[in-house]
């Protein structure tokens, strides 16, 4: 039987946006993908950091065909059950002081709307944002993503945004004492798509106390660090600090489009209806995906299971040529060679992981049920490559 060229296909109607893998994947189940061959691939980069719960989750299904039945839509001008549900399951997964949720449908759009409650809560208009990171593709997130080949092409229409360097507080002080009219900082505390890079802990809460200093309202975007993949709901908490807005995506509707700003309820008190809203916000089935992923994480504890797979792919490692950076299942892996030589061998070889800017950084972003022989099989095949 011939199977019709989905690629040809795609390449030929869809305008050109990422560069791909050669190949067609037709099924998901757990951590492995299937290609329209019947090949199987073990899966360790979740489709940019999504698939915590592995592919075809079956409570996450089963919950978003059961809201398909009875009402896959209506916008959030009535009340649901699913979205109170959802809502009420993701501020009490939150850390303490996050009392209200703006849900959206990106990361990107999560991070817009963080930015516009900076602006209304300050009254002030400049933002900062960090080098090396990267907040999304929409013009709002484009401007606080510190990447030249975003930026450029737009830049006559972005807002007012100034950079510090990411882990240097003497350049964080240096902006905030410059002038007055900054309303917030906005910075992924792992900035992943450079290479897993982050700073330490001290850093963050010196950050916490310099924007309270200056009244600046400080912004995490936990896009990729959220939802307990660092083994924390929020990684916040491993600093023993808290920022004022955590935005969310990707894995919280493990699979299904959703974004989330987690707000105080100081700063919620001052919208006013009308201030925030977005049609296919909270809809309905996002809404049972998000309730659903969230039960599964809680009930079978597998925020923990982060901090593991961290230590089993450490521990397969050891004696090896490579440094591992980042937390629980958000890791790069420094490599001794170029990472897309390797990444394209891994794939040839079954394994999909992924790239970063830093193009001697290997990521990973493995589902939080990913057995740990499964990681001392990858660690093999990447020790075997390396030699």
């Amino acid at each position: 039987m011939n199977l019709p060229d989905w690629k040809a296909i795609e390449d030929r109607y869809e305008a050109p946006t990422y560069a791909r893998y050669p190949v067609v994947f037709t099924k998901g189940e757990g951590v492995h993908l299937y290609d329209e061959s019947g090949k199987r691939y073990v899966d360790l980069y979740g489709g940019h950091c999504v698939s915590i719960l592995g592919h075809s989750p079956t409570r996450v299904i089963e919950a978003v065909h059961a809201q398909a039945l009875e009402l896959p839509f209506y916008s959030n001008v009535v009340y649901h059950p699913s979205r109170a549900r959802a809502a009420r399951a993701l501020v009490e997964m939150a850390p303490d002081g996050f009392d209200r949720v703006f849900f959206c449908n990106s990361g990107t759009e999560a991070n817009e709307n963080a930015i516009k409650l900076a602006w209304m809560h300050t009254g002030k208009t400049h933002m900062l944002s960090t080098t090396g990171g990267w907040h999304g593709r929409t013009l709002g997130s484009i401007a606080v993503t510190h990447t030249d080949k975003m930026r450029s092409p737009v830049a006559f229409a972005l807002p007012d945004v100034s950079f510090v360097e990411f882990g240097n507080l003497g350049s964080l002080e240096a902006a905030l004492t410059s002038r007055d009219d900054i309303a917030g900082l906005i910075m992924e505390p792992i900035q992943s798509i450079s290479g897993c890079v982050m700073a330490e802990p001290d850093y963050y809460r010196s950050v916490r106390e310099l924007c309270d200093r200056h009244g600046v309202v400080l912004i995490f975007d936990e896009i990729q660090t959220g939802v307990g993949r660092t083994g924390r709901f929020s990684i916040s908490e491993w600093f023993g600090m808290r920022p004022d807005l955590i935005t969310l995506a990707k894995s919280l509707g493990a699979g299904f489009p959703i974004g989330a700003v987690l707000m105080p309820e100081r700063i919620a008190a001052g919208l006013k209806i009308g201030d925030l809203g977005s049609t296919f916000a909270g809809g309905m089935m996002a809404m049972a995906a998000c309730e659903a992923t969230l039960a599964e994480i809680r009930e079978k504890d597998l925020m923990a299971r982060a901090g593991d797979i961290l230590r089993s792919l450490s521990d397969a490692l050891r004696g090896t040529d490579v440094t591992l950076r980042g937390m629980g299942a958000l890791i790069g892996i420094e490599l001794p060679k170029p990472a897309k030589e390797v990444t394209g061998e891994l794939f040839r070889r079954g394994w999909i992981t992924g790239t970063s800017d830093d193009p001697f950084v290997m990521r990973l972003m493995p589902p939080l049920i990913t057995p740990s022989e499964l990681l001392t099989a990858f660690a093999a095949e990447l020790t075997d490559i390396l030699r």
